[in-house]
């Protein structure tokens, strides 16, 4: 289900059913990858930082299931790397507990902050022993201390 906050308080019992299934399809399409369906939808008009019931935007769902080309794609349409979900978690920490290397390294060149959610990619490092490979990057990441976060968990996705 598509989140509904910033759409002047409807809730989403009152969207019609299409918009929903809609919704629906394209969280679906971001956890399993489907690429040729967000290059024709993002151009017409699908909001790149579209979120789900749970605050897991499409580039939160790309990255966990490690699907490199969309971050890349979702980026490129103006997706926020740094938006956590509902329990405060950041697509970097997420593609960082799935060790997924190359969505790791997108959404740094994104602008990703490593600093951001909770636990931050900077704890996740430490958590799943990836600091040799990762701390370096992270210090030097162009996104880093960008962003403040306040929210605050440990599960995920």
């Amino acid at each position: 289900m598509a989140q509904t906050s910033g759409n002047g308080g409807h809730s989403v019992q009152s969207l019609p059913p299409e918009a929903i299934a809609l919704a629906t399809r394209m969280f679906d399409a971001a956890r399993s990858g489907q690429l040729d369906i967000f290059q024709q939808a993002l151009p017409v008009g699908l909001p790149a930082n579209m979120t789900n019931d749970k605050g897991d935007s499409l580039i939160m769902l790309a990255a966990y299931h490690g699907h490199t080309p969309l971050v890349k794609l979702l980026l490129e349409h103006g997706a926020d790397p740094n938006v956590v979900n509902d329990r405060g978690q950041s697509p970097l920490a997420g593609a960082v507990f799935k060790q997924e290397t190359d969505v790791v390294q997108a959404l740094l060149d994104g602008g990703a902050d490593p600093e951001h959610g909770q636990p931050s990619a900077m704890d996740a490092i430490v958590i799943f022993k990836q600091e040799d490979q990762w701390k370096t990057k992270f210090e030097e990441a162009p996104g880093r201390g960008k962003v403040v976060s306040s929210q605050s968990s440990n599960q995920e996705p």
